[in-house]
């Protein structure tokens, strides 16, 4: 995978400010997921299944905001 390089410059001696930057830096880089993910093997079978499983929530989480918005609220209750 074509991961950037992180690296920050010191500027004025704010160690604290470059440090901050380098951690937003790897994080939104992506390298502290994939040492995360590489710490055990993970087999083809178990990542395809997970895929699915994620898939079918997704879809689940998307059909119910679908019904949300196509009728907000369909059991108004009346008031007497």
């Amino acid at each position: 995978m074509g991961k950037r390089l992180v690296s920050v410059k010191v500027r004025n001696g704010d160690i604290n400010r470059a440090l901050k930057k380098f951690k937003r830096g790897v994080i939104e880089s992506g390298h502290i997921f994939e040492l995360k993910d590489r710490q055990e093997y993970t087999k083809p079978t178990t990542k395809r299944r997970k895929q699915k499983q994620q898939a079918i929530r997704d879809e689940y989480i998307r059909r119910l905001k679908n019904e949300e918005i196509e009728s907000p609220r369909k059991n108004k209750k009346k008031r007497k």
